[in-house]
């Protein structure tokens, strides 16, 4: 049985957080709606290619377009609804 979307985000969120060494201050402000990317969390494009590394190998998802990472990478809660969509594929 696949896990719900409401399951699956707080996973993801700790997954995020243990994959970029996000201190304890950012990880504890990251909800699932705050922008990943800018001012807020520092984030990068090499931050970025981590999230890509995660879910190829957490999820078995490849992600090779930039615009459509871009679109995914909007915040925790666009990753988690994009991996869950992948999975019930």
């Amino acid at each position: 049985m696949s896990q719900t979307l409401e399951e699956l985000t707080p996973i993801l969120k700790t997954q995020i957080v243990e994959c970029l060494n996000l201190d304890s201050i950012i990880a504890q402000e990251l909800d699932y709606d705050t922008p990943l990317f800018g001012d807020h969390t520092g984030l990068d494009s090499i931050d970025a290619l981590e999230i890509v590394v995660l879910l190829d190998k957490k999820y078995g998802i490849k992600l090779t377009d930039s615009k459509v990472a871009r679109k995914i990478f909007v915040n925790i809660r666009s990753i988690a609804e994009f991996v869950h969509n992948k999975r019930k594929l």
